[in-house]
């Protein structure tokens, strides 16, 4: 990202700033990029209801279609909603052939921020995804560039207010209610992780070779275990 540390920019919207100039602002660069053919605008939103995310996208590019789509899972926290919905955006934007700008409005814009902060550790996964998308888009063309725009939901910015009207609306229904819980996830994985560790002990050449005991005072092979979901 250093070298590309002049192809994307974020614009906020600064404490103290008259909501009405945000606004205005908005709507400024709406009016300006809505009539190349060459950007890409994309509005999302995320938020949590009933231990379940869901992300909502709207992407405007000139004399086509809007393309609309929407995500829900469980188990997840809200920023790893928001940074799959920006993900997603992005990855679709940069699929289109004739796109060298990318305008995200969004109201996450800690989210965004963090995919280019390398210190970050705790969302890696989501955010090398999301530079390996944007360093292909980047190396395409010199021109090429993406801008983040933030948009409080508190400003009923008319394109924003869209998705988060239709984000509100969205009311998914769980088959499995007994499941929709941070508990029972945590125990899922875990469960996982400790079959996986089994399979690979039996299958492994090294095994009764190494300088652990792995076997308890009755002899019994020992086994991975977990205490407040991690192991």
């Amino acid at each position: 990202m250093n070298i590309f540390s002049d192809r994307f920019s974020f614009n906020l919207c600064m404490k103290g700033k008259s909501n009405k100039l945000h606004i205005h602002q908005l709507d400024s660069m709406i009016i300006k990029a809505s009539s190349l053919q060459s950007i890409a605008i994309i509005t999302s939103d995320a938020s949590i209801k009933n231990n379940i995310a869901t992300s909502i996208s709207h992407i405007h590019i000139f004399n086509q279609p809007l393309i609309k789509t929407l995500h829900h899972t469980a188990f997840v926290t809200s920023t790893e909603a928001k940074m799959f919905a920006i993900r997603y955006d992005i990855n679709q934007a940069t699929s289109k052939t004739n796109v060298s700008k990318i305008i995200i409005i969004t109201d996450s814009i800690h989210a965004a921020k963090r995919i280019f902060n390398p210190s970050f550790y705790l969302f890696q996964n989501q955010s090398m995804a999301i530079l390996g998308d944007l360093c292909h888009f980047f190396s395409k063309d010199l021109s090429n560039s993406i801008e983040f725009w933030e948009c409080p939901s508190y400003l009923n910015w008319h394109l924003h207010k869209a998705v988060d009207v239709e984000m509100k609306a969205f009311n998914p229904t769980f088959v499995y209610l007994c499941k929709i819980s941070w508990d029972y996830s945590k125990k899922s994985e875990c469960d996982d992780i400790s079959n996986i560790w089994k399979i690979m002990f039996q299958a492994s050449d090294r095994k009764g070779k190494q300088f652990l005991n792995l076997l308890d005072d009755n002899s019994n092979t020992i086994k991975l275990s977990y205490v407040k979901g991690g192991l």
